[in-house]
């Protein structure tokens, strides 16, 4: 398996950012329950230099490294990402969970859906780390686009080592894992939310096993839409037949045939091929 690392993360420290998110998906397949889209955020000046070693200690300070246990979260157990869970979320300055829902997702495509749904997590992060444009809060959140984040605070309470070093208007670089960059084509969209620092998008094929932040969102984002999957297969009776607590709203043979024989629910993604 491999070790993610923060390589990346630490060039684009050097080049000057003082944010580093990383992004990843969940969901894009599936024929039922939102897509979602992880954002994990850690500060540039709590990594070591490039020529530096992870969670090396010079002149007292200790910097951070690779959280244990993460990797891509497809290549992990549902047990082993629900027992790093709350560790991965302890690690980021600041994390979210952005979603789109089944009918957004009819209504748009599902590439626009993506872009939302990360525009949304980055909206919430950004929020919770106190960066705000012209002194307001300058972000919307509707009822059920953010489905995890953490409380909110001011930057004085996340900035680790870089306290009295991150600008007023620090520049913000997101990782996201995958060939293409949806996120800069949603930003600034009449469905998006306003974002008040937009990140510089860096894609990256695999990136959720080459990069820590990438690989720490994917499995934040994973165990999020799996427990919601789980929670809704609970939620109505009429939703058992769906399997959703096992195949988390994918394509599975038990699923295409319930629909098949029961027809889709409000939950379904009816635009797509289902059976």
């Amino acid at each position: 398996m491999i070790t993610p690392t923060l390589d990346l993360e630490r060039s684009l420290a050097a080049q000057g950012y003082d944010l580093i998110t990383g992004f990843d998906e969940v969901g894009r397949g599936a024929l039922a329950g939102p897509v979602m889209v992880g954002c994990a955020a850690i500060w540039a000046c709590d990594l070591a230099p490039l020529d530096g070693d992870d969670s090396a200690e010079l002149s007292g300070r200790t910097y951070l490294g690779v959280p244990d246990g993460v990797a891509d979260s497809k290549m992990l157990t549902e047990h082993r990402r629900e027992a790093i869970f709350d560790e991965l979320r302890d690690w980021c300055a600041a994390y979210a969970v952005g979603q789109a829902s089944n009918t957004e997702i009819d209504e748009w495509g599902i590439t626009y859906a993506l872009g939302v749904a990360a525009l949304r997590a980055l909206s919430q992060v950004e929020r919770e780390l106190g960066l705000r444009l012209g002194g307001g809060l300058t972000a919307k959140k509707a009822a059920g686009e953010i489905v995890e984040g953490r409380p909110g605070g001011s930057v004085g309470e996340f900035i680790g080592n870089c306290e009295g070093s991150v600008r007023a208007l620090p520049k913000v670089a997101g990782i996201l894992d995958g060939p293409s960059d949806y996120i800069t084509k949603a930003l600034n969209t009449f469905d998006a939310p306003d974002v008040p620092i937009p990140a510089d998008i860096t894609t990256k094929v695999k990136g959720d096993q080459h990069c820590a932040t990438v690989a720490t969102a994917a499995v934040i984002a994973k165990v999020t839409r799996d427990r919601l999957m789980v929670d809704l297969a609970q939620s109505n009776p009429r939703y058992a037949a769906y399997e959703w607590a096992h195949n988390k709203g994918y394509g599975s043979a038990a699923h295409r045939a319930a629909i098949a024989e029961h027809g889709p629910t409000p939950l379904h993604r009816v635009s797509w091929h289902l059976t």
